[in-house]
């Protein structure tokens, strides 16, 4: 019967139940409001690659490299994550979910599932073996 929470032909991710949704413990993810501005994260989606570099942590404001829609480095603000309905996680990047770009006005990005979040490498910390004087 159509309607009736109990049919396997209405099933609905748990995420999108507005209590699943509130009372989740948002640990398997980021928030980019907590991280430092300049910090930078790379994170794998099902279709690509991206690299998030945090020009404003506050504002959600971020640089992104990656995917179809953004070759270069891009200003963009980063709106939150999604499962593609009208529930928002602002300002945050969780496995599972979607990252939503707001490019300004209506212009909208979303991307494939997050599948990994984890930090870009800074150069500043690798490691050359010492060079011997001749």
């Amino acid at each position: 019967m159509p309607g009736d929470p109990t049919s396997a032909n209405d099933y609905l991710p748990a995420g999108s139940l507005l209590n699943r949704w509130s009372d989740s413990g948002w640990q398997n993810g980021v928030q980019i409001d907590r991280l430092k501005d300049l910090q930078s994260l790379k994170i794998r989606t099902k279709n690509s690659i991206y690299e998030l570099t945090v020009v404003s942590a506050e504002q959600g404001e971020v640089l992104v490299r990656g995917g179809s829609f953004f070759p270069e480095l891009a200003p963009v603000r980063l709106a939150g994550s999604t499962l593609g309905g009208s529930f928002i996680k602002a300002k945050g990047v969780y496995i599972g979910f979607r990252m939503e770009f707001n490019l300004g006005g209506l212009n909208i990005v979303t991307t494939s599932p997050v599948e990994w979040i984890g930090p870009v490498e800074d150069p500043g910390e690798i490691r050359f073996p010492s060079l011997r004087e001749s």
